[in-house]
């Protein structure tokens, strides 16, 4: 399944979501970004990935997270 940037699927790294195109799971962006690293950090150790496409993942996690109605569906 495509969702933009994220791409999910059984065949690739086990489905996992991953950067569309790579194998790169998205996890790893916020996992930069926990350990106090900025956007430009993970874009120089992954150059395959696009400033655009880490910067709609991370608008969808806002967007996500933002939402009361996805918040109670996932969370509450």
């Amino acid at each position: 399944m495509n969702y933009g940037p994220i791409n999910v699927d059984p065949e690739t790294m086990g489905g996992t979501p991953v950067f569309t195109g790579t194998r790169i799971p998205v996890q790893t962006l916020f996992d930069y970004i926990e350990g106090g690293d900025d956007l430009n950090e993970f874009l120089d150790d992954y150059p395959t990935i696009t400033k655009e496409a880490a910067v709609e993942v991370l608008n969808m996690a806002k967007k996500t997270l933002t939402t009361e109605k996805t918040l109670n569906e996932n969370f509450a």
